[in-house]
């Protein structure tokens, strides 16, 4: 069950609730009017209060579970009741809705005697009125007790356990998300073993062994010779680019990257590669725009 059935739930039982209080009192008042015309004014005017009183609450932002306003509210409605208990016998049944209202305001530890003092009444209602002990008087109004009193806490179990199982549905989706995460690094880490095996095999190798024939060649060559420019750019370009490797070995990212946009890199690619005999120029015609990682490597 999750919050938006919880609420459909509490809505249909706040309804049900309404409208049982509401036809026990309308009960009341017509069995009155029909069997005791004495009695009937008085009845009709206490059962007007309290429904009047009744519908006032809902209504009342500071009528809540708990709250000193609803455990007030809920006393006036039970000292209309008693007046209606002492006009008419017919008003022990509007006890039922009464038990409810009770373990719905009241903290437990007071709903539960306050549900034992309404049945007492209602008991002691009935005696009174009918004159006589019967069976009846106690097994309804006990039984209606122990249903409300079923019923409530039976709910509160089912909301209790719904919310601890929507807590472990919330809990099984992080858990699963940080296991798809999981998943994911240990392929990025597979895939840079793999990568970094056929780099350090291949490229890493053969740019180590230029970069070595090209110093030793720098060497060989004297510091005025014009090659020796041009030797000394290829083995940078080389030291470089084996640099760029060795990254794509640590993190999968050339290091002009790192630090920087594509249009940085380029410029310091650019002018890294400058040599006496070649020029080379860098230009960005626009605004750049920033790329994804992959795309920025790609490019």
């Amino acid at each position: 069950m999750n919050a938006r059935s919880h609420t459909h739930v509490t809505a249909a039982l706040r309804l049900c609730l309404h409208a049982l209080l509401t036809g026990l009192l309308g009960l009341v008042v017509v069995r009155a009017v029909s069997e005791d015309a004495q009695r009937a004014p008085a009845v009709v005017v206490v059962a007007g209060l309290m429904a009047a009183l009744y519908a006032a609450g809902p209504l009342a932002a500071s009528v809540q579970p708990g709250s000193r306003a609803g455990a007030g509210w809920l006393a006036g409605l039970g000292a209309l009741w008693a007046a209606l208990l002492v006009l008419s016998p017919d008003a022990l049944w509007v006890a039922f809705p009464l038990y409810f209202l009770q373990l719905h305001i009241l903290p437990m530890r007071w709903a539960l005697p306050a549900v034992v003092v309404t049945a007492g009444a209602a008991i002691t209602s009935f005696v009174v009125h009918e004159r006589e002990i019967e069976p009846g008087a106690f097994i309804g109004p006990l039984i209606g007790a122990a249903v409300a009193v079923a019923t409530v806490l039976g709910y509160d179990a089912l909301f209790r356990e719904s919310e601890r199982r929507r807590e472990l549905i919330v809990e099984l989706v992080a858990t699963r998300a940080d296991l798809a995460e999981a998943e994911r690094t240990a392929g990025t880490l597979a895939e840079r073993e793999r990568l970094a095996r056929e780099i350090h095999d291949t490229l890493a190798q053969g740019l180590s062994s230029i970069q070595l024939l090209l110093r030793a060649a720098e060497r060989s060559l004297p510091e005025d010779a014009p090659a020796a420019a041009h030797v000394r750019a290829a083995r940078e370009a080389a030291q470089a680019n084996l640099a760029e490797a060795r990254s794509f070995v640590r993190a999968l990212t050339p290091p002009d990257l790192e630090h920087g946009s594509l249009a940085a890199a380029l410029e310091r690619l650019c002018a890294r590669t400058t040599a006496p005999d070649l020029t080379v120029r860098f230009a960005v015609s626009g605004t750049p725009v920033e790329l994804p990682t992959p795309y920025e490597v790609a490019l």
